[in-house]
């Protein structure tokens, strides 16, 4: 429980990457205004992530550290927060570069992971600690610091959909152009091991258009390898999926999903960005521990573990597992559209 003297009047988020990871903080920050509305949110960010968060209604402010800029980057952030008191860090990265960032902030109480958990000697530059205790999700891993701070969590509410009139205009006009639900497909990730194979994709994008009347989105940003399976797939597919690749950014892609009917996606940030939206969501997990970082809370039945061999009972870890992705069949995806339909339709 956190000591008296740790008011929550202005609170620093310290967790500068990964989509995925920025989603799990949001109802971190919910908790925190739930307690005390008046709370002023400052959150230490790169670039990527906070243009999915800037212009979230409890976030009050925004600092981009840009670690492109190397030494530049973190003399940027010092000297941003040189200015800026705070009550509580919250440190949820365990990294040395987040490490290094909470040691700029200047606050009584920084909060970090206990001993075991902080990497690259995280845990040197916080003041507190939470408890020692084994691997969760991360989302409730992210929980254990309001524990920490005496606040409940539940509900748990992240409020990512569309903020603002020009994004619901956005949403409006994007799917005016469909006369069917649509399915977006998230055709590869921030790694090369989560992606499935578009040529198999393709085979899922004619079924979803020809078995279950739904219109496949092709969705993403413009990588070199999101290109290439946008190619492979428009090739081999005798449907016709619509290409949204590089449309709207991520707010676009909040867009996008708020709107599907279904979503599917690999072990990537849009995965929890499906759940956030509560949308269902087909996820594709073979590179990372889905006991860790799958869909949370939501949408487990129609999850797929290439993680785990049959039968194993493995432990919640940071192990990644290659050459796992592959072991996903067509069929494995289009029983989890069937379950999906099945749980619709009442059938």
């Amino acid at each position: 429980m956190r000591a008296a003297f740790a008011p929550l009047d202005r609170v620093c988020i310290v967790m500068m990457s990964a989509v995925g990871d920025a989603v799990h903080v949001l109802p971190v920050i919910s908790a925190i205004k739930r307690q005390q509305p008046t709370a002023r949110i400052t959150w230490v960010l790169q670039p990527g992530p906070a243009a999915l968060v800037r212009g979230h209604p409890l976030v009050d402010e925004i600092l981009l550290f840009d670690r492109t800029k190397g030494v530049a980057g973190f003399l940027e952030v010092r000297e941003q927060l040189r200015a800026r008191p705070f009550d509580v860090v919250l440190n949820l990265q365990v990294y040395f570069k987040a490490g290094v960032i909470t040691g700029f902030t200047r606050a009584p109480v920084k909060l970090g992971f206990d001993l075991a958990r902080a990497r690259d000697f995280n845990w040197l530059f916080t003041t507190d600690r939470v408890q020692a205790r084994p691997m969760q999700h991360v989302q409730d891993q992210y929980f254990e610091f309001t524990d920490w701070l005496g606040i409940g969590h539940d509900p748990v509410t992240w409020g990512l959909g569309p903020w603002n009139d020009a994004e619901r205009t956005w949403q409006r006009e994007f799917m005016a152009r469909f006369d069917r639900p649509i399915a977006p497909i998230v055709v590869a990730t921030s790694k090369a091991q989560k992606d499935w194979l578009p040529e198999r994709w393709a085979q899922v994008c004619d079924a979803l258009a020809g078995d279950f009347g739904l219109q496949p989105v092709l969705v993403g940003a413009r990588s070199p390898r999101e290109l290439h399976a946008e190619r492979v797939i428009l090739e081999r597919a005798r449907s016709t999926p619509v290409s949204a690749l590089g449309q709207g950014g991520l707010r676009g892609l909040v867009g996008i999903f708020d709107a599907a009917a279904l979503v599917l996606s690999p072990d990537t940030g849009p995965l929890h960005i499906s759940v956030a939206l509560d949308r269902p969501v087909v996820s594709l997990i073979g590179y990372s521990n889905p006991k860790r970082v799958g869909p949370y809370r939501k949408f487990r039945d129609l999850m797929i573990d290439a993680y785990g061999d049959p039968g194993e009972d493995y432990p919640i870890s940071m192990v990644n597992r290659r050459d796992r992705m592959s072991r996903i069949s067509v069929h494995d995806v289009l029983d989890r559209v069937q379950r999906w339909r099945n749980a619709n339709t009442g059938s």
